[in-house]
């Protein structure tokens, strides 16, 4: 499928290309290459950290069997390979036994690297909803996309990431089990509709033992909620325009938002912030 690496590159060569500007880059970059397992080594910011033992296994016979059909994307860092995407196979290929595997190759800066390797990770279909939802955060945190460059980026809705980020603020054993497939996202989503801390953990156990559907769960999380209020008086239902409002302000200004009204003509709308920078970036929008 591909030719050798030495057919494309001298020795020398080998080691000078590190640019698209370099001498012998052409030939390089975006070329179907053998490269040997010796010299690719994995993405130390590598956003997936589990590999399932027995699904490598099942690659690896496979690989046996027909060879590495898609090539895994590497980029030059020297005279050694980096793995952009691809590092399944290649844990399979060695595995399998092999001695070299084909490779495209990408001439990349270490955030280029980074955000190409988050971005290629959610675009698997067999991630956890966790592991979903840590990717969209260091896509936020580490190459500094704002909420919206990350829904355009991925091609997801904004309130679908922001569901997903959510997601971890659930306690260390909720998302375990999220990640285990015992629960699904749907009732973490749910757990997360309660406030108190201490009714969180109730609610995941009541699904555990009762071993409840994502409905039942919102239902009795509707329930604890009612029976949590120490108010003399009933928490007024926010009206449904209401709530839709409330929840467009919190997707346009990506706080929290709550709108209060005790009886359905007016009321207030509450902004959090955590610190001046929120309130700036809140300010920003109506300047």
């Amino acid at each position: 499928m591909g030719r050798g690496l030495g057919a494309i590159l001298s020795s020398e060569s080998k080691v000078s290309i590190n640019s698209a500007t370099d001498e012998g880059a052409v030939d390089l970059v975006g070329t179907i290459v053998e490269v040997p397992l010796e010299d690719i080594y994995p993405n130390a910011t590598q956003p997936r950290t589990y590999f399932d033992e027995k699904a490598l296994n099942d690659l690896a016979q496979s690989i046996k069997a027909l060879g590495v059909i898609q090539p895994i994307t590497l980029r030059k860092e020297g005279g050694r390979f980096e793995i952009i995407s691809g590092e399944r196979r290649f844990r399979a290929s060695k595995l399998a036994g092999l001695k070299s595997v084909p490779a495209y190759i990408r001439l990349v800066n270490d955030q280029e690297l980074l955000e190409m390797a988050l971005v290629e990770n959610i675009q698997r279909e067999d991630l956890d909803p966790i592991e979903i939802a840590l990717t969209y955060q260091r896509l936020l945190d580490e190459i500094g996309m704002t909420q919206e460059d990350l829904s355009q980026r991925v091609g997801k809705e904004r309130p679908t990431i922001t569901n997903s980020i959510r997601l971890l603020k659930l306690a260390p054993d909720v998302q375990n089990s999220i990640r285990s497939g015992e629960i699904s996202a749907g009732h973490g989503r749910a757990i997360l509709s309660v406030d108190s801390e201490q009714l969180q953990q109730k609610l995941f156990d009541k699904i555990i033992v009762e071993k409840l559907n994502v409905r039942q769960t919102e239902q009795a999380a509707q329930a604890l909620k009612g029976g949590n209020s120490t108010s003399p008086k009933a928490k007024p239902v926010l009206p449904n325009h209401y709530k839709k409002a409330q929840k467009t302000f919190e997707d346009l200004l990506d706080v929290k938002v709550q709108i209060r009204s005790a009886n359905g003509k007016k009321g207030k709308i509450v902004l959090d912030f955590k610190n001046d920078e929120e309130l700036e970036k809140i300010l920003s929008h109506f300047k």
